[in-house]
C-alpha cells in the first residue's frame, strides 16, 4: 500500500499524535487544540495505529470504524485523521518516525504524548532513539503529572526539557528536546469509556 500523507510542506510544524483511538473523545481534541495553540503547529496529524503493541487487540474495532469515529470526534480544518502507519506497514513509533523523516525531509514533526504515556516511555521499544527523531510535547493529564515527571524517561532526558514559556520554538529545535504543558485538562479516557460502553 501507497501511503498517501496529509497536507504537509517544507517548513511545515506538524504535531503527530499516535493511539488507538478507541474510542475517540472530546479529551483526544483537547490536546490536538492545545497543541496546535501553545506549540505554533500548522497542523496536527492523528495517527490511528492498526494496534498498539503494548496492548490487547482483543475486541479492537477495524481500522476503518477507527478512522471514520477519529475524523468526527476532532473534526477540525487543520487536523487531520490519518491511516498511515499502516499504509507505511509500521506499528511502531520508533519505525513510523523514521519513515515519515525519511520520506517528508523538511517537515518539521513533533511528537505529542500524554503525561500518562511519559509515565511508560521507557517500555517503548527503542524509546531513547525516538527522543532523537523528533522533539516531544508532552500533554498534562489527570492523575498522571507525579508519575510522568518522576518517570525513568523524564529523568534520563531532564537536561533537555524546555519551560513551558519557550514551547513555540519547540518544532524548531534539533531533538532531542521536549516541553511539558500544562493546560485545560479533560477526565475522559478511551479505557473508562471501553468500561462504561460495556457495563
Amino acid at each position: 500500500m501507497i501511503p498517501v500523507f496529509p497536507a504537509h510542506g517544507s517548513g511545515s510544524r506538524i504535531g503527530l499524535f499516535g493511539g488507538s483511538f478507541n474510542p475517540p473523545h472530546e479529551g483526544h481534541r483537547l490536546v490536538a487544540m492545545l497543541a496546535l495553540r501553545r506549540l505554533a503547529l500548522d497542523r496536527v496529524w492523528f495517527l490511528v495505529t492498526p494496534g498498539n503493541p503494548l496492548k490487547s487487540h482483543d475486541g479492537l474495532p477495524t481500522l476503518e470504524k477507527r478512522l471514520g469515529a477519529t475524523r468526527q470526534a476532532v473534526a477540525h480544518p487543520r487536523i487531520d485523521v490519518t491511516g498511515v502507519e499502516a499504509a507505511l506497514g509500521s506499528d511502531l513509533t520508533v519505525d513510523t518516525l523514521t519513515a515519515l523523516r525519511g520520506r517528508l525531509k523538511g517537515t518539521r514533526f513533533v511528537w505529542i504524548m500524554g503525561g500518562d504515556n511519559l509515565a511508560s516511555f521507557h517500555h517503548w521499544r527503542d524509546w531513547r532513539h525516538i527522543a532523537d527523531l523528533v522533539p516531544i510535547a508532552v500533554i498534562d493529564r489527570p492523575g498522571a503529572t507525579h508519575a510522568a515527571l518522576r518517570s525513568p524517561a523524564a529523568a534520563a532526558l531532564a537536561r533537555f526539557r524546555i519551560p513551558e514559556s519557550a514551547a513555540p520554538s519547540l518544532a524548531e529545535l534539533a531533538p532531542p528536546a521536549w516541553v511539558y504543558l500544562h493546560g485545560r485538562r479533560s477526565n475522559l479516557s478511551s479505557t473508562a469509556l471501553r468500561a462504561g460502553i460495556l457495563a
